[in-house]
């Protein structure tokens, strides 16, 4: 069997009522079948989105065939025997070009009980931010059930939710239960458990695609949110050529690789597939027997079996990289 090497994927594409043209014009990404554009998912594993590869012996493979195969080689050993031949993780690029809803996530217990899927504990990293963009986790002061579903029968629910002013490289961490949304003139990169679930709570009496009004969660939604505030925004030293640790919980670890000076990685102890996202600048990756460059808006999937990685920047780089750790 050849050995496996780093993983690149076609990007599955997806028209959104609020997405805009940046996937492309930012991103790199050939969105030119779709009228708005919101979001990119780069890596998935979810039934009915499988991503398929398209570099190397193994291009028009999907994930699904090569979990089958490969297993722990691919995932990691501890990764497989706990998550089986179900990828973990799924990760995203999104654009928006109009508000999207205001919505929650259920987490693992109601996931699994509500619709055999796991909770969806997400993070979000600022690509681009256009002046005075905005976006929404959680509320500005402990609340209540009632509270909440006051505010959202007068329409003005978001009088009482927590807004945040962004910029680029900004970084926020997303529990389930969050009440959330992202606002016009964001692109986002955001990494997430393998979930689709969403309760929708507020669509700003906005048509779909379709046409139609979307359907809303309000009750699904009221019983998985979490109303003691709190607060999402990650701050992390800014320190070049060296990974700097934007979030670890027992679902992943997230790190900010910012480097203008080659750097030399050791995964050796990490027992996990590694993703690359680039969100700024390119660069090569190297390893034995593989060389590859990589831009703005590139992912990459670095088998498990893989220790050894060397990254040579092209004047500077910027890249979030994730993999499932040991121990939150």
């Amino acid at each position: 069997m050849h050995a496996l090497y780093p993983l690149k994927f076609e990007p599955i594409l997806k028209e959104k009522v609020w997405g805009g043209k940046r996937m492309s014009s930012l991103l790199g990404k050939n969105i030119d079948h779709l009228s708005n554009c919101g979001e990119s998912w780069e890596i998935s594993g979810l039934t009915g989105n499988v991503s398929k590869v398209r570099n190397g012996f193994l291009a028009g493979n999907d994930l699904s065939e090569l979990i089958e195969v490969y297993m722990g080689e691919l995932l990691g050993e501890k990764v497989f025997d706990m998550h089986g031949h179900s990828f973990p993780l799924l990760f995203k690029f999104l654009d928006a070009d109009d508000d999207l809803s205001i919505q929650v996530h259920p987490g693992q217990n109601m996931a699994m009980e509500r619709h055999g899927q796991r909770g969806k504990e997400e993070i979000w990293y600022v690509v681009h931010a256009e002046p005075s963009a905005e976006l929404i986790i959680g509320f500005q002061e402990d609340s209540s059930e009632e509270t909440y579903l006051k505010h959202l029968q007068n329409n003005t629910l978001k009088d009482i939710l927590r807004t945040y002013k962004v910029q680029a490289g900004d970084a926020f961490h997303i529990p389930a239960g969050q009440v959330h949304t992202i606002g016009k003139g964001l692109t986002i990169c955001e990494i997430q458990q393998a979930s689709d679930i969403t309760y929708r709570i507020f669509d700003w009496n906005r048509p779909g695609t379709d046409g139609e009004l979307r359907k809303l969660h309000t009750g699904e939604a009221a019983e998985v949110i979490e109303y003691k505030a709190g607060e999402h925004k990650i701050n992390y030293p800014d320190t070049p050529n060296e990974p700097v640790e934007l979030i670890k919980t027992p679902n992943f670890t997230t790190r900010l690789l910012s480097f203008y000076q080659n750097l030399e990685l050791d995964y050796f102890f990490v027992d996990s597939f590694v993703v690359y996202m680039i969100v700024e600048g390119s660069c090569t990756i190297s390893c034995p027997g593989f060389s590859d460059k990589l831009k703005t808006g590139d992912s990459l999937l670095i088998p498990a079996e893989i220790n050894a990685i060397k990254l040579t920047p092209d004047h500077s780089c910027k890249l979030l990289e994730t993999f499932i750790s040991n121990q939150a």
